[in-house]
């Protein structure tokens, strides 16, 4: 990170759609350090392609104070994006990013971004994160880049993070190391934000939080179902792995999920297939390989059984509703 003389710049570039939360935020917290500080640390700006006006998903404008601009290799450049950010990703961005990051700048993208630096190719041998709803497409279409779940990653002078909360960790983290954990402890008691995250805390709630159930067993063999999508492992062989028979695995699944281990498992393997059709151009035949599915026919009676629509008309509507 290059060492700032004067108030250090932030260019916040605010995409269409991009979400307020991870944007106000990271905003926020640097205006606090300036107060709690008494002195003027930090700076931004906000600019997007036009210079005119930008929305954000909840349908608030903000008004630009420029177009894409140039910067210097001192400022930090954060990118915001939320809702489909492939089509809020324009040419015109990507060129500008690429320029700009040839003079050294900091470069990051908050919530779904991450796909908008990726695009660019300025995470290509790099470590970052995404927000996890946008994890599976991110990984199927950008190979190069070694994506993890953590809440923030800061990899050299790239800079990613979950989207949400995880703006506030990420700043808090640049004050701390910008002007020491005693001010960045400030920031966060004025923010009422007592759990401060670090790069090495997941973005997701623990299995066993989210299923609503403390079974070391059976958050187990969901872990193995989650991280075996596109070659999904056999009832009798997760059972056999975790200690247990068959019958017993299944019995644990009914009793906490009121589901069968195969059913379990279709719903996860499923719900991986219906982002990669909402946010990929993936064929349906290779988002049904992705997804552990053997033939196109075979995916598209099961998608049609779990959410009463074809892997095509999902696609179709898709498209239809992003051009509305």
């Amino acid at each position: 990170m290059p060492q700032h003389i004067g108030p250090r710049r932030f260019v916040f570039v605010l995409l269409d759609q991009f979400t307020m939360l991870c944007f106000s935020s990271a905003v926020e917290a640097l205006r606090i350090a300036n107060r709690m500080s008494g002195r003027s640390l930090y700076s931004w700006t906000l600019v997007g392609d036009g210079g005119e006006v930008a929305w954000c998903s909840a349908g608030i404008g903000f008004k630009l104070d420029s177009d894409l601009e140039e910067v210097t290799r001192d400022d930090t450049v954060l990118v915001c994006g939320g809702i489909d950010v492939a089509a809020a990703t324009s040419r015109r961005v990507v060129s500008w990013l690429r320029r700009e990051a040839r003079k050294g700048a900091v470069m990051g993208g908050l919530c779904t971004a991450g796909y908008t630096l990726a695009k660019a190719g300025l995470l290509d041998g790099k470590r970052a994160t995404i927000h996890w709803e946008n994890q599976d497409s991110f990984t199927e279409e950008f190979e190069e880049v070694t994506l993890t779940k953590s809440v923030f990653v800061i990899d050299g002078n790239r800079i990613t993070t979950a989207g949400g909360t995880a703006s506030i960790d990420l700043m808090l983290k640049i004050i701390a190391d910008d002007h020491g954990e005693d001010l960045a402890n400030l920031v966060a008691d004025q923010l009422i934000y007592t759990s401060i995250r670090t790069d090495q805390d997941t973005q997701r709630l623990s299995i066993p939080t989210r299923i609503g159930v403390r079974h070391p067993k059976l958050g187990q063999v969901i872990r193995m179902m989650e991280q075996n999508i596109e070659d999904p492992i056999s009832p009798a062989t997760l059972a056999k792995d975790v200690g247990m028979s068959t019958r017993q695995l299944e019995r644990l699944f009914r009793r906490y999920l009121n589901r069968s281990p195969k059913r379990y498992y279709m719903e996860l393997r499923l719900g991986k297939a219906r982002n990669l059709l909402m946010q990929t151009d993936m064929s349906v035949i290779n988002v049904a390989l992705a997804c552990g599915f053997a033939s196109p026919s075979h995916f598209s009676k099961c998608y049609r059984a779990h959410y009463n629509t074809t892997p095509y008309r999902e696609r179709g509507a898709h498209g239809a509703k992003d051009r509305a």
